[in-house]
């Protein structure tokens, strides 16, 4: 976290990452990196806080030029510091199999160590997301740095990073709710920290102790985008994913979609976070439920009784609850979900909008939302996995012309029930649909040339796929084969399947 200034004048530095990089690509966060052999070669025994300070030490000339070490007289001219960044970013961007030794032993050496930086915060991402990071925050003030510890400002080279500025926190989350700025969603907490607080002390103090209370169980308000808080909550639901994702959409009215965990102590994170969304006045407007799946039901009934609420949903969903859960309204195709007023202020006709999606589930319902374009799926898609169509409750041509509606919806943000959002949504269902045509595809080739039993055919269709998922795998093997039969186009005889022609 790089600031200059000091209080309520306090600025802070973001960078913009490049779109097409796989981890938060086109957000804007605070600069950083990864452990490298060379961070790990410079602590001693191994000290994992050494090691860590070297790493952003290097990050930091790396990624914006900015160099903590007083360097001898000839390596510390702009022009050498200039080319010794070039080479830093070379070996960076070169094939991993390449063995050659990291620069930046070269650079720095003869340099006294510098001060080590003020730790801020460790914040890990939560098990929603299968690629997980344990990442130490460092404050590096650079007006307080000893002169001619850092070569001028910040400067970011087009590469992993696009642009960068330094930006009041206020008005950083300003042009975040206004959907000017899309943050990564630590960024945000930090942000909100910083601008709640009277001084860098303060802000130090309070983000220590939120960060605590992320390592004692308590959830973090993950926020892709304004106005919908992720909450994974551990369920008993399907491999590879451990969890389910609860949502808590709204602002000035909450609505909480999905409470799927059964578990009592899974049940009370969630009414700590609710209890924290609505300290500041904001109420409960009830449960909305995308489909009737155990592990998207599991807490509606404990949550219900615990605030109060009533739950809504599609009739077939709703159908299917224990007789003892408060049914509020059916839900049907095209339903608004009114929201009240938009996080930024700009409107008071903020809303959800219902689209019956079935083919996963007959009742099943995803909801758009108004202001920022974001969408929440349920299991229609996954950021970590395929969907399983299992018949005859899943239908493989109705979840396709399900998949097709969404496709021309307008949409930004997609919120999945399994895995972290994802920015550009259109692009992750066009992959669903090429995906399933891939694999049916594969089908019809392989019963084209060796006909067989579903115990047959699974290896050879699902290849791709681990044997431990077979499964589940055949669920959706049966689904591809009976939309098949369903077009005339392969027939079963004695339990083994062929082509027609």
């Amino acid at each position: 976290m790089i600031t200059r200034g000091h209080g309520r004048d306090l600025e802070v530095f973001l960078a913009q990452r490049a779109p097409e990089l796989r981890f938060f690509g086109g957000y804007w966060a605070m600069p950083g990196g990864t452990l490298a052999a060379e961070d790990l070669a410079a602590a001693n025994d191994g000290d994992e806080a050494t090691a860590l300070q070297a790493c952003a030490d290097r990050e930091l000339f790396e990624e914006l030029g900015l160099m903590r070490y007083v360097l001898p007289t000839d390596r510390a001219t702009p022009g050498a510091l200039h080319e010794a960044r070039k080479l830093l970013l070379a070996h960076e961007a070169r094939d991993k199999s390449d063995k050659q030794p990291s620069p930046w032993p070269e650079i720095v050496r003869g340099a006294d160590t510098p001060a080590p930086l003020r730790v801020l915060c460790r914040i890990e991402t939560p098990a929603f997301a299968p690629v997980r990071y344990d990442t130490v925050f460092f404050h590096v003030p650079i007006e307080d740095c000893p002169a001619g510890t850092i070569a001028g400002e910040p400067d970011v080279w087009p590469g992993e990073l696009v642009e960068g500025r330094f930006f009041c926190a206020e008005d950083a989350l300003a042009a975040w709710r206004r959907d000017e700025l899309v943050l990564v969603p630590p960024v945000v907490i930090m942000l909100e920290h910083i601008a709640a607080a009277a001084d860098i002390d303060a802000f130090a103090n309070a983000i220590a102790a939120t960060t605590d209370s992320y390592r004692n169980g308590h959830l973090h308000k993950v926020r892709f985008s304004p106005g919908i808080v992720l909450a994974p909550l551990r369920t008993p639901t399907l491999p590879p994913a451990t969890t389910t994702n609860c949502y808590i959409v709204g602002h000035e009215q909450l609505w909480i979609i999905d409470p799927g965990s059964p578990d009592a102590g899974e049940q009370q994170r969630l009414l700590d976070l609710l209890d924290e969304l609505t300290q500041d006045g904001a109420t409960l407007g009830g449960v909305l439920l995308t489909h009737h799946h155990p592990d998207h039901i599991g807490g509606v009934q404990a949550l219900c009784a615990a605030r109060n609420l009533k739950v809504h949903g599609h009739p077939i969903t709703l159908d299917r609850l224990d007789a003892a859960i408060p049914r509020g309204n059916n839900i049907a195709d095209g339903d608004s979900i009114e929201l009240g007023a938009t996080p930024d202020g700009s409107s008071s006709d903020w809303h959800l909008t219902a689209i019956h999606t079935p083919g996963h589930d007959q009742g099943h319902l995803c909801f758009a939302e108004s202001r920022y374009g974001t969408m929440i799926v349920g299991d229609m898609m996954s950021t970590i996995s395929t969907i399983i169509i299992d018949p005859p409750e899943g239908h493989l041509q109705t979840y396709m012309d399900s998949l097709d509606r969404i496709a021309v919806q307008p949409m930004t943000t997609l919120y999945p029930a399994h895995g972290p959002a994802v920015r550009n949504g259109h692009k992750l269902v066009q992959k669903y649909i090429r995906h399933r045509r891939q694999r049916e595809a594969t089908l019809v080739k392989v019963l084209g040339s060796d006909p067989g039993t579903i115990e047959e055919l699974l290896p050879k269709v699902y290849w791709d796929a681990d044997k431990r998922l077979f499964p589940f795998a055949v669920r959706s093997l049966l689904a591809g084969l009976q939309k098949l039969a369903e077009e005339d186009r392969a027939v079963e005889r004695d339990g083994r399947w062929q082509l027609t022609q």
